[in-house]
């Protein structure tokens, strides 16, 4: 299937492209600004282009009135499809932010909300009634409705807030289906729901954990668990969304930036890149009103525009994207620990005779892997060999 090959760039539309905070009257054709950036994102390596939501909503998007119109601050139905066209003309697939879970207060059916339930705690974000037969029917005919405009993927934000029965009844054959899934059994969830894949938080958490922590013994059990899901599932990996406090910002020591991509784009799963993050922006989400304002900000005009700064880790994106490319069977490889210190790891991605062997150093000195060759990795270094 062609998400095999997928390589996600992932954006906040209503960030992005620097949209009012709230709903305002009227129409503005923001979606046009992102066709300038196709090009940067199919240059850096990726296949696809991972919306945030898009639909009419109140306020950041999470929050929607109408699943069947372009929020207006984005644009219209002719700025989307004319947006689709774009994308499918480079070979760029395009997938969608499904919010299902909950609606706005002011959404159309209120006769739908599950009682007084909310979100999390966000009294403007009520719970949907996912056993009522309606939210089903609404939920599929959204889904078909914009397949047929020419979607080719959904998230499905907060599904670990839906009982996993709920998609199995309401999804389409056609298209590639991930929700995101914070915690719990991503693999029984996977089977129960029929969802293709759901988002790896854990592998995430691991990433730059055992970075800050110099504790590699961390990422290696991460790892055991992420082959095991392999045997049921492809998850869909990441170091950055936005949901979370940037990489840049997360890692303690700007040195292992590289280290936190090579893992991700060595392992099994479908990756994808959070939109500034291939140019080492910063940011931090806060716990308030506003929070992730700092994680999800405009971006200029164009390519053209962004700082000089950031380029060199735009570059090493494509390295390690390309290396993703030139071994496909990456998505479903199996990663073993062939070497492990609480400041060094050497981890192999295989399938068949087809190997990539990833050095890790977070140490304080210099380190010699007795292994292919005994190569010596730097101190706060990282070396990647491979058997092609």
């Amino acid at each position: 299937m062609w998400a095999d090959h997928a390589i996600w760039w992932h954006l906040y539309p209503l960030g992005f492209t620097g949209a009012e905070p709230a709903a305002v009257p009227g129409v503005v054709h923001r979606l046009p600004q992102l066709e300038n950036w196709l090009d940067y994102a199919i240059d850096l390596g990726c296949s696809g282009l991972l919306l945030g939501p898009v639909f009419a909503s109140e306020t950041h998007g999470y929050d929607t009135v109408d699943h069947f119109r372009i929020d207006p601050r984005l644009g219209d139905d002719a700025d989307f499809d004319h947006l689709i066209a774009a994308a499918h003309a480079r070979g760029l697939r395009v997938g969608l932010d499904g919010v299902f879970n909950h609606a706005a207060r002011s959404f159309a059916h209120p006769e739908w909300f599950r009682g007084e339930d909310t979100f999390e705690g966000h009294e403007h974000l009520v719970a949907l009634d996912h056993g009522n037969p309606e939210v089903a029917q609404y939920v599929g005919d959204v889904l078909r409705y914009w397949n047929d405009r020419g979607v080719d993927a959904w998230r499905l934000d907060a599904a670990y807030a839906v009982p996993p029965g709920f998609w199995r009844r309401v999804l389409p054959r056609d298209g590639w289906y991930f929700g995101e899934v914070i915690h719990g059994d991503y693999a029984a969830y996977v089977e129960e729901s029929g969802l293709d894949s759901v988002t790896q938080y854990e592998l995430w958490k691991a990433i730059w954990s055992s970075l800050n922590d110099r504790n590699f013994f961390e990422l290696s059990y991460a790892l055991g668990r992420h082959n095991a899901l392999l045997d049921t599932f492809v998850p869909q990996t990441f170091v950055g969304n936005h949901d979370v406090t940037r990489l840049a910002s997360r890692l303690e020591d700007e040195r292992h930036l590289g280290h936190a991509l090579a893992i991700l784009f060595t392992v099994g799963g479908v990756p994808s890149v959070y939109a500034g993050d291939e140019q080492a922006f910063r940011g931090v989400k806060e716990e308030r009103v506003g929070g992730d304002d700092a994680i999800r900000p405009a971006f200029p005009s164009g390519p053209d525009e962004l700082a000089p700064h950031g380029w060199p880790t735009y570059r090493l994106h494509q390295e390690l994207i390309g290396v993703r490319r030139r071994h496909p069977w990456l998505v479903r490889a199996r990663t073993t620990v062939e070497q492990l210190t609480n400041e060094t790891i050497a981890l192999r991605s295989t399938h068949g005779d087809e190997w990539v062997l990833l050095l890790l150093n977070v140490s304080d000195q210099d380190e010699q892997f007795p292994l292919d060759g005994t190569p010596v990795v730097p101190a706060h270094g990282w070396k990647l060999l491979t058997s092609t």
